[in-house]
Order: C-alpha cells, then structure tokens, then sequence
C-alpha cells in the first residue's frame, strides 16, 4: 500500500459558542499550536431544517442549550455568510485551510458563494440529494461525506449517484459512527478496508471522522488507508454543549498531528538490508562466528 501524507482537519463545528473572538481562537490554536491542516465549521439554516414545533421546543439537554428554545439555541450559535467569510479570510491569512460543513440546500448555496477548498457533508443529511445534486452541478470543490447511521446500500447509492453526475473523482467518503462520544468498540475501524475495496478507484479518497475519546484510534485508521483524519476541536471540553467532551483540546490536537505525521514516515520498507544507522551496531554487537 501506498500512504498518502496525513492531512488532518480540526472540525471547529460550534465548539466557537457563537462567538467569533473564540472562533478565531481556535483557528489559530488548529494551525500554531496544533499544526493541523484544516478547519472545519457548521453552516445551518434552521427554518429549512426544522419544523416550526421542533424549532419552538425545549432543547432536549437543557443543560446544552444557549437559547429558550432549540431554535433559539441553534441560532445563537449560527454565524451568517459575512462572518464565514471573515473567517476563511482569517485562515488565508494564517495559512490553514477553511471549510464548513452545510446541513442543507440553502446553506449549501451561502457556503459555495464564498468558494471554499472543500464542503462537508454530515451524516445526518447525506441523503438529502436535492441539496447533493446542487453541488454537484454549482461547487467545483472536494465534496466530503460522512456515512455515520449509514447503510452499506445507501453509500453505494450515494457514490453511484456522484458517479452519475460526473463527479465521484471530487468525491471524499469518510468511515464514521454517530455517537458523542463513541465507545472503542463501536468505532468500526475495518469498515474503512470495506470502503477502500468497494470505492478506492472510483472516489478520490477515504476519510475517517471520529468522535472516540483519546488518539490512538486515528493513528490505526491512516495505517488502514484512510489519509484524511477529521477530529472535533475545542478549547475546553468541559464547555456546554454535546460535542466538547468528543472533541481534542489542542494538546491532543498538537499530539494526534506529530503522532500521524511520524506514523506517516514509519510505513516504508527498508531500502536495504543493512541501514546505515544499523552498520555500527552491526560491527559491534553482532555475533561473529
């Protein structure tokens, strides 16, 4: 097998609180001190997503919510295209990459007026074609999907249908489970061999997309294949709201970037049969007849 280098996105979603001061915060902390490659937000319109009760209902965690109800709560922590914008500017210039993941068609179209290096797909909406279909035909970028509470038969579906649109080569499909966090056993990590075998000449690359705790499962999902590492980012997982206590605080972020870059140059064969960092020891430990 041939490994491609890590490429590793810190997926910022709404760790920021609805605040940009954070936000940007954590953009420079993924590129300063983490040295990741990425960023990666969320880009919500709620009244498309939800029904009026749903928008009008108590969170369901009200220990989460930022808003009275979970619309409000939802829109607090919504940035709007000129400050997703300000935020891809931010990141040009630091030298990290800017992304968003969209939810929905509306968003979809915002997110694309800016024309960032590559759109994410959550799990959640990956079935939702009219939106896939749209991009397919206005977004010339890398488009990335996640296949957590997925069926084997509706990714074939998915990738066929980028495949029918010409643009499965554009096509990033992540190995994921949907859980917050998720436990080791259920992280599935052989699934990625499964989507390499089914789609690796036909995608442009596998990804994987985690929500366990600690870092050593990234690590054995690049050595399965999967180059592109996507982890949930935060400054302090003890913040309100679901996804902190998944995510890496940059410590974990600066550990799981060094740990797959010296995974990254370990996976070679030898060039030789004696390396030249062995020949001294060679000479002096070695038994002689």
């Amino acid at each position: 097998m041939i490994y491609k280098k890590p490429y590793i996105i810190a997926e910022i979603g709404c760790n920021h609180k609805g605040d940009m001061q954070i936000a940007k915060e954590l953009i420079s902390m993924a590129k300063i001190f983490g040295n990741a490659d990425a960023v990666k937000f969320q880009k919500r319109n709620n009244r498309d997503l939800l029904t009026e009760a749903q928008y009008n209902e108590p969170h369901p965690n009200p220990i989460n919510s930022y808003g009275d109800t979970y619309g409000a709560h939802r829109e607090f922590l919504e940035f709007d295209v000129a400050q997703h914008e300000e935020l891809k500017n931010y990141c040009e210039e630091i030298g990290i990459t800017y992304s968003t993941s969209v939810w929905e068609t509306t968003s979809a179209k915002e997110i694309t007026s800016i024309n960032p290096d590559f759109i994410k797909i959550p799990s959640a909406c990956n079935n939702n074609f009219e939106m896939l279909g749209w991009l397919c035909e206005n977004y010339n970028g890398e488009i990335h999907i996640s296949t957590g509470m997925t069926t084997k038969n509706e990714i074939k579906i998915i990738v066929d249908f980028f495949a029918k649109h010409d643009r499965a080569k554009d096509l990033v499909v992540y190995n994921c489970t949907s859980g917050y966090p998720v436990p080791f056993k259920d992280v599935c990590l052989l699934d990625i061999l499964k989507l390499k075998e089914e789609y690796g000449q036909q995608v442009k690359s596998i990804g994987f997309s985690g929500h366990h705790l600690g870092i050593a499962i990234d690590v054995a999902a690049y050595t399965l294949g999967a180059h592109i590492i996507e982890r949930h980012f935060t400054l302090d997982r003890t913040w309100k709201g679901t996804d902190h206590a998944a995510s890496l605080e940059p410590m974990g972020l600066r550990k799981l970037c060094r740990d797959l870059k010296a995974t990254y140059e370990a996976l070679n064969y030898k060039e030789k049969d004696i390396l030249d960092i062995e020949a001294v020891q060679r000479k002096k430990l070695k038994y002689q007849k």
